[in-house]
């Protein structure tokens, strides 16, 4: 069974093309931590994520976002502009859930209104 699930940070802003067919593929980068202090790795996974629910999900995927991630584990070969062949680490999306708040840059302003206390919410 190849299905890898782990939690990661986004290094950059998710991006949505489409095939010449009409169908999105949504690619974002995901950085994975594991130990700690001088010991700490960064372990770098690219993700791709195809049709309506990668490309209905990107606007939330946001560099620095928090995310636990699941799907399959492939490696990827590729030529460099140089002519060089290489292999990266890519997961073929099944699932991506957003985890944590949002950071304060992003997240909406509440809005001020003593007419509410803290514990009631404005509609």
């Amino acid at each position: 069974m190849n299905v890898w699930s782990f939690t990661a940070r986004l290094a950059r802003d998710a991006e949505v093309k489409f095939t010449q067919s009409g169908d999105a593929v949504t690619n974002f980068s995901s950085a994975v931590d594991s130990g700690f202090g001088d010991k700490k790795k960064t372990t770098w996974v690219n993700c791709v994520m195809w049709g309506k629910r990668g490309e209905s999900v990107a606007p939330y995927l946001v560099k620095g976002a928090q995310v636990a991630v699941t799907g399959e584990v492939t490696n990827r070969e590729y030529t460099d502009k140089d002519g060089n062949k290489r292999t990266s680490l890519e997961l073929r999306v099944n699932d991506v859930t957003l985890v944590g708040g949002k950071s304060e840059e992003s997240a909406p302003k509440s809005p001020k209104n003593s007419d509410f206390d803290d514990n009631s919410i404005p509609f």
